[in-house]
């Protein structure tokens, strides 16, 4: 098992919290830094929103991101592999 040799104390949606991991700190203070504009930008799209759905909107809506980009890669990869053939 890993040892995580970093703690880190952010604020995500102007809750305290302590973010464990092996990354760099100013890393794990930029991944926070693009939680809490994400949830925030929700937040303002949607008024009236309590936490637990800004916070489940905002894991759609990295996920759906973070799918197109893995599709995007792997497009990419597939056409590099046919040029090469």
């Amino acid at each position: 098992m890993a040892e995580y040799r970093n703690r880190i104390a952010v604020e995500i949606n102007d809750q305290q919290y302590t973010l464990v991991g092996e990354d760099d700190p100013e890393h794990i203070r930029y991944v926070a830094r693009l939680v809490d504009e994400k949830i925030k930008e929700i937040g303002m799209k949607s008024a009236g929103l309590d936490t637990t759905r800004k916070a489940v909107l905002t894991a759609v809506n990295v996920m759906d991101e973070y799918v197109k980009l893995v599709e995007k890669h792997e497009a990419l990869l597939k056409e590099l592999d046919q040029q090469g053939n």
